[in-house]
């Protein structure tokens, strides 16, 4: 088996070779990419540059064609001829003629018309400074003198320039004058100038003689070509790459020009140099990913295969000695299953110390409980007495009546604190919370005499039904209403509220004082157990946190919060209940601050 680092070199050589056979494929792409594009451009644009140049050759033949065939037309015609006679004082009709030339030009809209004599002496011309200068005007008549057409391309200097055409007036085989037409570019060059090419005519001397752009006008081509770059032109100022297209016109010995230009060219070129190099490179991108994924799968492979090898060996060696530790972990196991056995009956016992330890601190108050009906007893049982020896058997009835109503009281009392102090059972349903509080209050009033404070508990709390068990919630709010009682034992006019709601399917109770209220920095940690605020040796900090464990057992929440007007509040959310609860009487809005005389 070949080692890690062995094959990490094969792929290093493996990524070698396949890159430079990319980049050799990548440049022949590129270059083949560009080249058929630009192929594929120059030849548009010599399409578009010929259909140009072949357009603009037919307008050019066709206008020259029109005045070519005129003057031959106006020198048959015998109201032409007439033109030229002379009467017996050698006068011609110079009128007739010149009202005969305007009507010709502006006709034709020919630059000029002019009738000539052999020796040339204007008869007549329409318009126009070539006949005045005389321009020309010897070659045209001696070519027509000669019985053949004349023609000429004449100019001014400036933007005058023209093709005259001139053809020989005969009467009985005698030149009598000459006919020229002068043509009119205007409109040819008019036309060109709406092309984005440049359009133009060069004469046999290599002067440009007609041009959509009047800068180039009777211009030689030496100066707006680029020394020693025959394809650079001088276009608005600068030179610049053009392509030349050219057609000759062997009768006028001109040469007509397009120029096209070249940038479509290179734009495709980049254009198909650019995609094609991104294609390449996206393939070489794809081609390397897929080469770095195999290859990691094989190291993978292989380093899975010597991880397995090697757990294999853990595996042996570890086997053996995982069955001791099984067995000793099944002896732990057995430890601290009697160990969670012992935490859960030392819990229970917590809370029936805590039980206790709250009857411990009530004894002062019900011990004054109990007194108050013993003496009561005592002295209606002594009244009785007297009322016997005096022989009043109806007021001997009236104490023996409230005799045994003192000692039902003392009974119920006696049964409340029995069932306070038995340990609750793990049973939950339904209870009346009514009967529950009543119970509850019925153990913590006595205290709440004895220190001063006053119960009130809501109107809404007897019609109630909630889940839980009926010992421990009454645990809850004993302890709930003595914690209540400690933190006002140091205050006047002391009260503990008690208000309840029913609010969808859970029953919403609130125990609130007037005492001073949680600091803000312990009302996290009420319900931690062994937290407390009270001094040494008045509390072991147990009772909020039996009462969290309580309330959650029965699904149910509690929380605390200072209330805005002073004094502590305990909200606690219970699973509501539905059954059938006797009523239990209460006096909303009544205080339990008498005490029984």
């Amino acid at each position: 088996m070949r080692s890690r680092p062995a094959i990490e070199k094969r792929f290093r050589l493996t990524r070698t070779g396949l890159f430079i056979a990319w980049a050799v494929i990548s440049a022949v792409v590129v270059f083949g990419a560009v080249r058929s594009a630009g192929q594929r451009a120059l030849a548009e644009v010599m399409q578009k540059a010929g259909e140009t140049l072949a357009v603009q050759t037919e307008t050019l033949s066709g206008v020259l064609d029109k005045y070519r065939l005129l003057p031959p037309l106006l020198s048959r015609q015998s109201s032409i001829r007439a033109l030229f006679i002379r009467d017996a004082q050698g006068n011609a009709q110079a009128l007739d003629a010149r009202r005969t030339v305007e009507e010709i030009a502006g006709m034709s809209a020919a630059l000029d018309v002019a009738f000539l004599f052999p020796d040339g002496e204007v008869l007549a011309h329409a318009r126009g400074s070539f006949v005045r200068a005389g321009e020309g005007l010897p070659q045209l008549i001696e070519v027509a003198r000669q019985g053949r057409l004349g023609r000429a391309a004449l100019s001014l200097g400036g933007n005058q320039r023209t093709y005259a055409f001139s053809s020989g007036v005969r009467r009985d085989g005698k030149l009598i004058g000459v006919v020229v037409v002068y043509v009119d570019f205007y409109r040819v060059e008019a036309a060109w100038a709406l092309s984005a090419q440049r359009i133009f005519v060069t004469d046999r001397n290599g002067t440009v003689f007609l041009a959509n752009d009047p800068a180039w006008r009777l211009k030689p081509m030496s100066s707006l070509r680029k020394a020693g770059q025959p394809g650079s032109y001088l276009i608005n100022g600068a030179f610049e790459e053009r392509l030349d297209l050219t057609r000759r016109l062997p009768v006028l010995d001109w040469d007509l020009h397009v120029l096209a230009n070249p940038t479509p060219v290179a734009t495709a070129r980049l254009s198909a140099a650019s995609i094609a190099t991104l294609a390449c490179s996206l393939l070489g991108m794809i081609m390397l990913v897929a080469l770095r994924r195999g290859e990691a799968a094989i190291l993978r492979a292989r380093s899975d295969r010597a991880t397995a090898l090697r757990l294999e060996r853990v595996v042996r060696d570890r086997t053996r000695a995982l069955s001791v530790t099984n067995r000793s972990l099944s002896r732990e196991v057995d430890v601290r299953r009697e160990a969670e056995d012992r935490l859960r009956k030392t819990q229970a016992e917590l809370v029936q110390t805590a039980k206790l330890a709250a009857l411990g601190q009530m004894s002062a108050a019900l011990s004054h409980e109990f007194n108050q009906p013993l003496a009561a007893i005592r002295t209606y049982a002594d009244n009785a007495t007297r009322f016997l020896e005096r022989g009043a058997a109806s007021e001997v009835a009236g104490n023996l009546s409230r005799i045994n109503s003192l000692v039902d009281r003392m009974a119920e009392l006696s049964r409340t604190l029995l069932s306070f102090s038995r340990k609750p059972g793990a049973t939950i349903g339904p209870v009346p919370f009514g009967t529950i509080l009543e119970e509850a209050l019925l153990l913590a009033r006595p205290r709440a005499r004895a220190a001063g404070v006053a119960i009130e508990v809501g109107d809404t709390v007897g019609g109630l039904l909630v889940q839980g068990g009926r010992i421990r919630l009454g645990q809850v709010f004993v302890n709930l209403v003595n914690n209540a009682i400690d933190a006002l034992a140091k205050t006047r006019d002391g009260v503990v509220k008690i208000a309840a709601r029913q609010v969808d399917d859970r029953v919403v109770v609130m125990v609130s004082d007037n005492g001073p209220g949680i600091a803000p920095e312990a009302l996290g940690k009420v319900f931690d157990p062994f937290f407390t605020t009270k001094g040494v040796g008045e509390g072991i900090g147990v009772g909020l946190s039996i009462v969290d464990n309580i309330i959650r057992d029965f699904d149910g929440t509690i929380a605390v919060s200072n209330r805005p007007e002073g004094g502590a509040c305990f909200t606690i959310s219970l699973r509501g209940a539905t059954g059938v609860e006797q009523p239990v009487e209460f006096s909303p809005g009544t205080t339990d601050r008498d005490v029984v005389a």
